[in-house]
């Protein structure tokens, strides 16, 4: 496609427009020999008069009135285009990627972004629930909520909230193999250990890691759970998975001192210095819930 001028073209429309280049000046805010100037160099670019000048009025060739009429149409165009992009930074609408984590993605993040649909209808979404940490600009991923801590620096980054590990099991655990109460007490008991098998602690105001072992091992915190809650053994994992069958009773906290800091909640997103409303609303939505209910 060969390259377009688009010099004078504003000029040219107001002039015939309005029949006289001191109206299309006042309409323009600039001054006539500025116009005159514009549409001359315009006709010259082209190689042919498009305008007949008088000193009452000014007329359109038979030449300017085709191009006036293609004139206008890309004006208008041009004018919807730029309002379709001015209103996409005011008003949220078009399509989302967010990747989160299987269980807290589900547990948590989803919930949330079904009611962020209802609030802003023009948003069209998508979720995509993994453990594995994608790459924003390879995946194009408007949003990813990350866990614990971060290690993509070439994104920017807001804290949404906060989480402990808990270490727990049955009180019918306990009744059969009694409760730890130190660190040390771990190496006599049955720990369900997930991708690591160091629990993490904090003693004396220093971070420990402890090496445990256990009868089973495996990547998901639900079946972990699941194996916790049938009293197979102790379990670290997230409040997230266990706070609900800690408030009912069906698991028990032990070691609760020992508990290492709280790990982040994160929102990450590529850097932009235009950051778009959706993507501005949608992290502003996630804090303000997600921090509520830490």
């Amino acid at each position: 496609m060969a390259n377009i001028h688009w010099e004078g073209v504003n000029e040219f429309v107001a002039v015939a427009e309005s029949s006289s280049f001191t109206q299309a000046a006042t309409r323009l805010e600039t001054s006539v020999a500025n116009v005159s100037r514009r549409v001359g160099q315009l006709e010259e670019r082209l190689g042919v008069k498009l305008l007949l000048r008088s000193t009452r009025k000014v007329s359109l060739t038979e030449a300017g009135q085709i191009y006036v009429q293609h004139c206008r149409s890309i004006l208008e165009g041009l004018h919807q285009a730029e309002l379709a992009v001015t209103q996409m930074q005011q008003t949220p609408l078009g399509k989302l990627r967010i990747t989160a984590p299987v269980t807290y993605g589900e547990q948590k993040i989803a919930p949330l972004l079904n009611d962020f649909l209802i609030r802003y209808p023009k948003i069209d979404l998508e979720l995509v629930l993994t453990n594995q940490k994608l790459d924003l600009i390879e995946q194009g991923v408007d949003i990813a909520v990350r866990l614990g801590q971060l290690e993509d620096s070439s994104s920017m980054a807001r804290r949404l909230s906060d989480r402990h590990l808990h270490v727990c099991a049955t009180p019918e655990y306990f009744e059969q193999h009694g409760m730890p109460h130190t660190l040390s007490d771990l190496s006599s008991h049955n720990c369900l250990i997930g991708t690591h098998d160091h629990w993490r602690f904090k003693e004396n105001h220093q971070g420990r890691s402890i090496k445990v072992n256990g009868r089973i091992r495996c990547s998901s915190g639900v079946v972990l759970l699941d194996a916790a809650l049938k009293g197979i053994g102790l379990v670290q994992l997230p409040d997230y998975y266990v706070d609900e069958h800690l408030r009912a009773g069906r698991l028990i906290e032990v070691l609760a001192h020992f508990r290492d800091d709280r790990e982040g909640v994160w929102a990450l997103y590529p850097h932009n210095r235009h950051l778009s409303p959706k993507v501005r609303l949608l992290v502003d939505h996630l804090a303000q819930h997600l921090s509520a209910a830490a």
